[in-house]
């Protein structure tokens, strides 16, 4: 048994463990494989870097929430974003808004 199992993958819960040749998490019951998945989670901003957890994004086009008349601006700053799986790859809280979920293509990797 390893000494540093990586974090769940769905919830980012730390207390993973291994059951046979699978890792678990007790807090959400996710399964996976060690190493599986860790190609597929590349994801690139609007004109090609490459995100990681925990980056800042900039948001280049007005966006409009689907079921409402907010909008979020082109321009504002998204602080430490995670990585998701699924169509709204960038899971989020953008300011004066809350948490939400963004497609990659929409945002540019910041420098600040």
């Amino acid at each position: 048994m390893s000494d540093t199992l990586p974090p769940c993958p769905e919830c980012r819960s730390a207390y993973t463990y291994e059951a046979d040749s699978l890792l678990t998490c007790p807090e959400c019951g996710h399964e996976w494989t060690p190493g599986a998945g860790l190609a597929a989670m590349e994801v690139r901003d609007s004109v090609g870097n490459l995100l990681a957890d925990g980056d800042n994004v900039t948001v280049i086009k007005d966006l409009k929430l689907k079921g409402s008349s907010t909008v979020i601006k082109v321009g504002t700053k998204v602080r430490g974003i995670r990585l998701v799986d699924g169509d709204h790859d960038i899971d989020c809280k953008v300011p004066g808004i809350g948490q939400i979920g963004l497609k990659s293509q929409f945002v540019k990797k910041s420098a600040d």
